[in-house]
């Protein structure tokens, strides 16, 4: 059996959101150490604060200050930190129910060992030397030894939530946040040996045994049928545009100038399309039906764009069933 193949894969992209009043506040207030939560209309304060009950689904907007200091309710040991995790030793994260507040806060807790955690503990907020308004302005949390401990989340505090405004100077109103996600992917049997084939300036799919249908990319299993499919039929080269979009905004580490058109094409044999660019005619000269043909690139295991081919176009009847 031929070796599958597999790969570091690395999907990211920046996450841009504007805050409310509710979590410009919170955020706001870190920078300055502040911890904000907010007053349900039943007198529960919730930590980090929301903007909606999670129970009446009303609009909650009453801020209050609660202590650095609280109780861990529960815990679990990371003994191999992450990248970008707040401490880069062991560590435990915990839910803290800081003292005035109803609910905890996820963070770090930083302690020499598990033996060294437990529910109950009492711990403090170890803030960042540098804030920005951010929930890394918590660098971590600490064991906080000056306070007797206590049996739980009912501890009996009597540390009591402080009515604040919520106004601070230069309000954070926005955050972007990097999302990024790392793995190792592997394509499995059937699309190791579309890649394969790729690398040779092939297209191979794969057909049902059962609805007959040439599935490029192949998956392996027909999704209609939930059989296997093991024969493959090479498609292609030419294809067939059967929808497509204008790029106009420029993505990041891609060199391509905008703007610039995706579509969808049906491989001459194929029973689905695949998507990929167009290159070669002016982006507003693209149409369904047009036919194009892939174009390679010296060393390239795929083709880097499609362009037409000068062939007369499709007739819509030739691939309504692909749009």
């Amino acid at each position: 059996m031929p070796e599958v193949l597999k790969a570091p894969l690395v999907v990211e992209f920046p996450f841009t959101r504007s805050l409310g009043p509710v979590q410009s506040a919170f955020l706001t207030g870190l920078r300055e150490r502040v911890v904000l939560g907010v007053r349900t209309s039943d007198g529960r304060t919730l930590v980090p604060p929301v903007e909606y009950d999670p129970v009446t689904a009303e609009e909650i907007r009453d801020l209050v200050e609660v202590a650095p200091t609280g109780t861990v309710t529960t815990w679990a040991w990371n003994h191999a930190p992450r990248r970008d995790q707040p401490l880069d030793t062991p560590f435990a994260w915990v839910l803290v129910r800081l003292d005035g507040a109803d609910t905890a806060l996820l963070h770090a807790l930083d302690a020499p060992g598990p033996d060294a955690v437990h529910t109950g503990m009492r711990v403090r907020v170890r803030w960042a030397g540098e804030r920005t308004g951010a929930i890394t302005d918590i660098a971590c949390f600490e064991p906080y030894d000056d306070a007797p401990e206590g049996s739980g989340p009912d501890d009996g505090s009597s540390a009591q939530p402080v009515d604040h405004t919520g106004r601070f100077e230069c309000m954070i109103t926005g955050i972007v946040a990097a999302a990024r996600l790392d793995y190792t992917y592997s394509p499995g049997r059937a699309q190791t040996a579309y890649l394969n084939a790729l690398a040779e300036r092939r297209n191979v799919g794969e057909r049902c045994p059962s609805c007959r249908k040439v599935y490029v990319p192949p998956r392996g299993a027909c999704p209609t049928c939930g059989v296997a499919t093991l024969e493959q039929v090479e498609v292609g080269p030419s294809g067939t545009v059967t929808t497509f979009c204008i790029v106009n905004i420029k993505a990041k580490n891609l060199d391509i100038e905008v703007p610039y058109v995706y579509a969808h094409i049906a491989l001459d044999g194929a029973g689905l399309a695949l998507h990929a660019r167009i290159g070669g005619i002016p982006y507003d000269q693209v149409r369904m039906g047009l036919r194009v043909e892939p174009v390679w690139t010296q060393g390239s295991r795929f083709p880097d764009h499609y362009r037409p081919t000068g062939e007369p176009d499709a007739d819509y009847d030739t691939y309504r069933e692909l749009l």
